[in-house]
């Protein structure tokens, strides 16, 4: 074989294998875009079934489109507001705390007058048998948080009971209960200073200040 006709064979292989890459990406590309949709329908639904579980009651608005972004102790926070009639009655976040294995993800729902309506985990690596009892399929710890606020019980009690609180521990585990109770009583102190914000009460503040103002003018 001489040296043209080995360039002519390296030539045509390097084409060939372009092609291929350029196929094989063009596949991907139009895979992607054919799941794109169905993959954020499935991720609005997971989205939908967390925020129904912790927030009961009948709302007459889209929570998935009623969002509100805020700064938060670890980062920005996304809010979803549930209305009836326009009033912001209650919201739902997400909380996050130290757990054995690693972070523990919760969903927990806050009425406007600060109470838990549920809190659920979504996201933890603890150990079956031992901390996964946050989940409620393994058990009802999980609800000893709803009707709770700041002040039910007070601050030195949002605790696990081997720490002095209130809250039960899990035999052999008591790492993964403590992280839940921090986050979740972390949530209750972000509602609590950012309220008038979550509950689109800030708007009527600035506008009765402003009034005020006004007849100070000459």
């Amino acid at each position: 074989m001489n040296l043209e006709q080995l360039r002519g064979k390296l030539f045509y292989q390097g084409a060939l294998l372009g092609g291929v890459a350029l196929l094989t990406t063009a596949a991907l590309a139009l895979a992607d875009k054919a799941t794109s949709a169905d993959i954020a329908d499935a991720q609005a639904r997971d989205m939908q079934q967390s925020l129904t579980q912790v927030l009961p009651g009948k709302f007459d608005n889209d929570l998935l489109k009623d969002t509100l972004v805020l700064n938060g102790p670890n980062g920005e926070v996304t809010v979803y507001r549930a209305r009836r009639e326009g009033r912001v009655e209650a919201v739902v976040f997400k909380v996050s705390g130290n757990g054995y294995a690693g972070p523990i993800d919760c969903m927990m729902g806050i009425d406007r007058n600060g109470h838990v309506t549920g809190v659920r985990v979504i996201k933890h690596k603890e150990t079956p048998g031992l901390g996964d009892k946050i989940e409620p399929a393994k058990g009802h710890w999980i609800y000893e948080f709803e009707g709770k606020s700041l002040g039910d019980p007070p601050a030195e009690k949002w605790a696990v009971k081997k720490d002095g609180g209130v809250f039960d521990q899990f035999a052999g585990a008591t790492i993964t209960p403590r992280g839940v109770v921090k986050a979740v009583k972390g949530g209750l102190e972000f509602f609590d200073k950012q309220r008038a914000q979550l509950l689109d009460e800030a708007a009527p503040l600035r506008e009765a200040f402003g009034r005020a103002h006004e007849g100070d003018k000459p």
